[in-house]
């Protein structure tokens, strides 16, 4: 019956910075903009198998988070020095003063994360191969790989 979830919606407080941002950065691709409401709908990827909406809200403006999947390799080898080439500072689920993705190892799956400019909590995750384990809670990938 379910196969995942099809959208989210967020609020932006600027929509043409919050569009800037998520099509030139991450690269989403422009599905509809509703000027009269200041919405605009982006998918993701261009198969539009999957799609943001942003809402731009001027008060109270209330923010989430959210992940996109992505590979494994692209965590692991590029995540890190993308968010950094583009102005945004990588951290880690514990917010120790890592930059380095960590493992949940519950899913078990990768991780890392980013805010957006308007303090919306972003993730790069990628699930793993692999028995869960969730007793060892989240741990460096390296960490993980010593548990294997």
């Amino acid at each position: 019956m379910i196969k995942g979830i099809y959208e989210t919606h967020i609020q932006v407080s600027n929509l043409e910075r919050a569009l800037a941002f998520y099509t030139k950065v991450l690269n989403l691709k422009l599905g509809h903009l509703d000027e009269a409401r200041r919405i605009a709908f982006l998918f993701m990827p261009e198969d539009k198998s999957s799609m943001l909406g942003l809402w731009e809200q001027t008060e109270n403006l209330q923010t989430r988070h959210f992940a996109f999947y992505c590979d494994q390799a692209f965590i692991l080898d590029q995540a890190v020095s993308f968010l950094q080439d583009n102005g945004l500072q990588p951290y880690n689920f514990l917010k120790d003063g890592s930059i380095q993705p960590m493992v949940f190892a519950w899913m078990p799956a990768l991780a890392i994360y980013f805010n957006d400019p308007d303090g919306n909590q972003l993730e790069f995750i990628a699930l793993l191969t692999g028995e869960a384990k969730p007793a060892l809670g989240v741990l460096t990938y390296g960490d993980w790989l010593a548990q294997q």
